[in-house]
């Protein structure tokens, strides 16, 4: 059977990203800061971000001739300035490609490569990765530029490319709102290295209102939100750039994770809502500082990237008495398609369907499931992504004849009450997810498998009750003469360590095994892998 949004079908918007977001339906002014580093306390306006972002645009077009749909790779930490470039990009024609700072040269250059991006705005810390990229890609120094206003090693700011001419922001017709990608963040899929999703303007400004349509919280312009979470990644990208700013809200930016600054910007800015994974609510349950700060003002706050549980959602609500709520969504769902309540929360569910998003559970053979039936959740609605980026097969593997997507996650929905609440019991797809962000077990097999010592690998996730996350955990065949000791474990970690990103790393350990477990035709059996794995951690 088919499962469709209790809410009624909702009106999209004919408009591209920029249009929707700079509209102010919400009438605010100018001088409003939309956006305060929460440790300088410098402020970026409203009226700043629409003349800077036309600006920039005006300096893409007649400086570097970018044209409509080229590409533009961003890679950056959080920053008040980030939504200036994003904004900038888009208004030209262009297409932003937001890349992790903390990556690899090897992930930046294959994220460059994939996109066919021809130009680069960097942040200084990640501009030595931008390099050596540039130098094995011989990519144009003349195109790479930097956030921060200085001039490093040769590379000038992206400011420089601000001149007097604001741009008109470029409109798309109805057709092409459907069919250009408005962005491309990078995605694993439901199995592999990373594709480019092409979230389209449609597919973006359709979740933008489908997020606000469910959120029981009003969204108004008054409210002040906690912005953490990566702006590379879709959860940060559509929290804190996009609705933000469609609703005239203040986002106060923190380049990375602090326990003490995020604590102190909620008591300092009176923050209302917080957009978290559930690791953060751990360390705020389990940490005696965090209690000490006045977090009267919040409101609410939305648990999403992984699943939260119920015992660590009812010890923080008994500590703060702030609600919190579930949600789900992908990448390439834009990302979200079920929000939960957080005043009539229902234990263990991610919530019920956005208004115009549809659902089948389906069984390994493709039979279509009803109520308490586990099987894999495929989605369908305006924000499924047009698919991946110049990657016709992998598109197709993961749509079916009826147009669904298929997520790869084992759901359920319950027939408990009438209001289609829906529950992630499983994860089909091999993905593993370290606060939030997805680790491919194949990319890393592959590189453990340039290990000197080692002829075969295999890689799960296990999960960490301390850390409330998944970590990466390797099983792991060495070659033959090699002993199989614990100095060799921390070799392997650290040669992970060194040759991939940091949320990849082998936190879960190494463990040696005789033989990998294979199934006639080669492929690893982790479920064989994850039952060993239950006594860790």
């Amino acid at each position: 059977m088919i499962f469709r949004s209790a809410l009624p079908d909702i009106e999209i918007p004919s408009l591209g990203v920029y249009q929707y977001a700079t509209r102010n339906v919400n009438r605010i002014d100018d001088s409003k800061p939309v956006y305060i580093d929460a440790v300088t306390g410098a402020e970026l306006t409203f009226g700043d971000l629409k003349r800077d972002s036309k600006r920039l645009a005006a300096g893409l077009q007649d400086r570097l001739g970018l044209k409509k749909g080229n590409v533009v790779a961003v890679i950056s930490p959080n920053q008040i300035d980030y939504a200036v470039v994003f904004f900038g990009i888009i208004a030209a024609g262009g297409i932003p490609t937001l890349a992790n700072p903390g990556q690899t040269p090897k992930d930046f250059q294959a994220q460059l490569y994939d996109s066919t991006a021809s130009i680069i705005i960097a942040h200084p810390i990640a501009l030595a990765t931008v390099l050596e990229v540039a130098k094995n890609y011989k990519f144009p120094l003349s195109k790479i530029f930097l956030f921060g206003g200085e001039e490093i090693d040769g590379i000038r700011p992206y400011t420089d490319l601000l001149g007097d001419r604001e741009a008109e922001p470029v409109v798309f017709t109805e057709k092409e709102l459907k069919e250009t990608p408005a962005f491309l963040c990078y995605s694993s899929g439901t199995t592999g290295r990373q594709k480019g999703v092409m979230t389209t303007h449609y597919n973006a400004v359709s979740n933008f209102e489908q997020y606000k349509t469910s959120e029981e919280v009003k969204l108004h312009s008054g409210l002040v939100i906690m912005g953490f979470l990566p702006f590379f990644h879709i959860y940060g990208l559509n929290a804190f750039i996009n609705t933000s700013l469609s609703i005239g809200s203040t986002v106060v930016v923190i380049p990375k994770f602090d326990l003490t600054i995020f604590c102190t910007a909620i008591q300092k800015y009176k923050i209302n809502m917080a957009h978290v994974v559930p690791p953060v609510i751990l360390l705020l349950t389990k940490s005696p500082v965090a209690r000490t700060f006045d977090f009267s003002s919040m409101q609410v706050f939305i648990s999403g990237a992984a699943p939260l549980s119920e015992a660590l959602a009812s010890e923080f609500y008994s500590i703060y008495k702030i609600p919190i709520k579930q949600g789900y969504g992908l990448t390439e769902t834009s990302p979200v398609t079920h929000l939960g309540s957080a005043l009539n929360p229902v234990v263990g569910s991610v919530g019920k369907l956005c208004a115009n998003v549809e659902a089948k559970i389906i069984s390994e053979d493709g039979k279509e499931l009803g109520y308490n039936e586990p099987g894999e959740l495929c989605l369908r609605g305006p924000n499924i992504m047009k698919g991946y980026w110049n990657n016709k097969e992998a598109t197709d593997a993961c749509f079916d004849s009826e147009g669904f997507f298929h997520s790869g996650d084992i759901a359920i929905v319950a027939s408990i009450d009438e209001d289609g609440n829906f529950f992630i019991v499983d994860r089909l797809k091999e993905l593993i997810k370290y606060k939030g962000f997805q680790v491919a077990p194949a990319e890393l097999e592959a590189l453990l498998l340039t290990h000197k010592s080692v002829v075969d690998a295999a890689v799960i996730g296990v999960w960490s009750h301390s850390e409330a996350t998944e970590y990466p955990i390797a099983y792991i065949q060495v070659k033959p003469g090699v002993k199989q000791t614990d100095e060799l474990k921390k070799d392997i970690q650290k040669y992970v360590a060194d040759n991939a990103a940091p949320h990849k790393r082998l936190r879960g350990g190494v463990v040696f095994v005789e033989q990998v477990p294979k199934s006639a035709s080669g492929k690893i059996l982790r479920r064989l892998l994850k039952a060993k794995s239950q006594h860790k951690l």
